[in-house]
């Protein structure tokens, strides 16, 4: 070889060296950059020369023309990148139910420095104290003040239930968002990544501002992705299309109209009509929709929710990954009251509800109960619907039926329009408009506890012979699609209007106040029997109320409580819930943390090892500076030697 090839080979020494170095210093800057992967040199050999072709020589005779720097590579292991992002999301779902128990363990444990537990004791004390002497003024306004006090905490505890709710339901707007947005990010890097390495360059910074995207993005939602062979990284959410080729299929959000909860969907996996009056140039210009409806277009979304919340929650399906997927289980659909325990199945993953309902029941408890006390104090008495064979004359048979009952039954099933097939009626005869026992000044039955915008009872007069009679409004409950939404017997949505009725029939904490009758005039009570003694009868009644061990919190749970311990068990049951969570979150974490430090191992930088590598490369280009040196001498005496 020449000298001006020895030379040549001096200067890809110092080149590869140069790019090495500069590589080192790229991974010693970025060591503590969010997301960064440190970069590994690639060096190569340049091609050689022949210099001679003999047969009996193992090999040919061959000069090497030098190194180059080949390749900056991305040290990344895709299976360790897969198992973090899978139990990121995991960890991420365990956090949202854990912070959430946490949270809801707060709200029923202090209000305004009191526990709500304390209210409900200072009405049962009330109780304990009015039974010592019922007929006292003062422990008959102790009563009522105390229902008061209860039923106006009891309203705070779910407002801040309800309140938190709606935190949660924003949260799922704004993960909605995130999530779109780190789709069109993707799509850019995408595109920058493909131009950048079309040229035959690596765009390795573009592709760790990619894979932190990834790694958010599978915090957020159960993803899986592919890179095709042009760099491209195709991305789906809950096993649909998110990025692909081109285009960024946005996740949309339905609007309830009855609840204003969020849900996210897939457009393109929904049916839409089109209705007239409707402004076409609209539908694409809002990704959100307003109970299905977008400009000229109102969308079906029934098979095109991104989550399935339907599904159980399990590690083998997958359905525990992902914070957005927790916050829809957490929320729910609606506002649960006690009507939802009958359908616990379809509530018992949404913690919210879960306890919305639990703690409605309690209340609906203390209010019915109490009532019903006074109810048949007054003397009100059930009306059972006659059977087909019912007769009128011979009272020792079982299938007798009192003339007079089945003509008053008949004659307010004649005036009732929400009559059904076997109702019973709880009725109060009005027997003159005098204020007797139990009744308010109207001659209705007497209540502690009235709704707040419907009458408890609704007089009925009966005519001529049958006299008139107050019958109790039963309490109306409702039916839901598989959206939550109250729909009527045929299965329509009902209106927000038809909603508000339906909603007012029932005895729940939010439509339920103390007579007002009863907080300005306590003494209306009496609790003295027209013979002017006390009524002992109704007092133990209603300290049974409060003792008698027959109520659960659903209908999972076998044992059973009083209305004192009810509560103290409802607050048991989220701490320990919450524990269980805060359990399985700790150990997931660990797991998190595991995954995380496997991963850093691989690409994370060591400032050691870059050290090394920085000597070493600085050793490689002193090395080829010295042997130009040497090249450059041995040319400049050749040169002078000539001359």
């Amino acid at each position: 070889m020449s000298l001006w090839s020895d030379l040549s080979l001096g200067v890809t020494g110092l080149q590869a060296s140069t790019n090495a170095l500069n590589t080192v210093a790229h991974n010693i800057t970025n060591a503590d950059t969010e997301g960064y992967t440190r970069q590994q040199v690639e060096l190569d050999d340049r091609r050689y020369i022949t210099l001679s072709k003999t047969g009996s020589a193992i090999s040919y005779q061959q000069a090497g023309l030098g190194v180059y720097y080949s390749n900056a590579k991305q040290v990344r292991d895709y299976f360790l990148d897969k198992t973090y992002r899978t139990e990121l999301g995991r960890q991420d779902f365990y956090e949202v139910s854990k912070n959430t128990l946490n949270e809801i363990e707060d709200l029923l444990g202090e209000l305004n420095g009191a526990s709500f537990q304390e209210s409900l004791s200072d009405l049962w004390t009330a109780v304990q104290e009015l039974t010592k002497d019922p007929c006292n003024s003062v422990t008959q306004g102790a009563l009522v003040s105390e229902a008061a006090e209860f039923l106006e905490r009891a309203n705070s505890v779910y407002s801040d239930l309800a309140g938190y709710q709606d935190n949660i339901n924003y949260q799922v707007l704004q993960d909605v968002k995130t999530i779109n947005e780190y789709g069109k990010k993707i799509l850019e890097l995408n595109s920058v990544i493909q131009k950048i390495e079309l040229a035959e360059e690596k765009a390795n910074d573009f592709r760790d501002q990619r894979n932190l995207i990834l790694d958010k993005l599978s915090a957020l939602c159960n993803i899986s992705y592919k890179e095709d062979q042009y760099g491209a990284v195709s991305v789906q959410i809950e096993g649909e299309d998110f990025v692909k080729g081109s285009l960024c299929y946005e996740i949309w959000i339905d609007i309830d109209s009855q609840t204003g909860f969020y849900t996210p969907y897939w457009p393109q996996n929904s049916n839409y009509t089109v209705v007239a009056g409707g402004d076409p140039k609209s539908v694409d210009d809002t990704i959100f929709t307003t109970d299905g409806k977008k400009g000229d277009r109102i969308y079906n979304i029934s098979a095109a929710h991104v989550f399935d919340t339907d599904r159980p929650i399990s590690s083998e399906a997958n359905t525990d990954v992902g914070k957005l997927r927790s916050l829809l289980y957490a929320r729910g659909d609606r506002r649960a009251d006690y009507t939802d325990i009958r359908y616990y199945e379809d509530i018992k993953d949404s913690v919210l509800m879960n306890i919305e309902a639990e703690f409605d029941q309690l209340i609906h408890n203390v209010i019915t109960a109490v009532n019903g006390v006074l109810e048949t104090a007054a003397g009100v008495r059930t009306l059972s619907a006659p059977s087909a064979t019912a007769q009128t004359t011979d009272p020792t048979l079982p299938d007798y039926y009192d003339p007079n009952d089945l003509a008053i039954y008949n004659a307010i099933k004649a005036q009732d329009s929400k009559w059904y097939e076997g109702k019973e009626y709880k009725i109060h005869e009005d027997v003159d408009d005098k204020y007797n026992y139990m009744e308010d000044e109207k001659g209705a039955p007497l209540q502690l506890f009235q709704k707040s915008t419907t009458d408890g009872y609704t007089r009925y007069d009966l005519g001529t012979g049958l006299g008139a009679y107050w019958v109790y409004n039963e309490e109306e409950m409702p039916k839901f699609n598989s959206r939550g939404q109250i729909i009527d017997n045929e299965g329509n949505v009902i209106d927000q209007n038809k909603l508000a009725d339906l909603k007012y029939s029932l005895y729940t904490v939010s439509n339920t106040c103390v007579n007002q009758n009863l907080l300005q005039t306590p003494s209306l009570l009496g609790f003295r029997l027209p013979d002017g003694s006390e009524d002992i009868v109704t007092m133990e009644a209603l300290k049974k109320v409060f003792t008698e061990e027959v109520y659960t919190l659903n209908p999972t749970v076998i044992k059973k409580v009083s209305l004192n311990e009810y509560y103290s068990d409802l607050v048991s049951q989220v701490s320990n819930s919450g524990y269980m969570y805060s359990s399985i979150y700790e150990n997931q974490a660990k797991t998190v943390a595991a995954a995380e430090s496997a991963k850093d191992q691989v690409e994370a930088v060591s400032s050691d090892e870059e050290l090394s590598n920085m000597i070493k490369f600085q050793s490689a280009y002193n090395a080829s500076s010295r042997f130009i040196n040497v090249v450059d001498e041995m040319m400049e005496h050749l040169i002078m030697s000539l001359f």
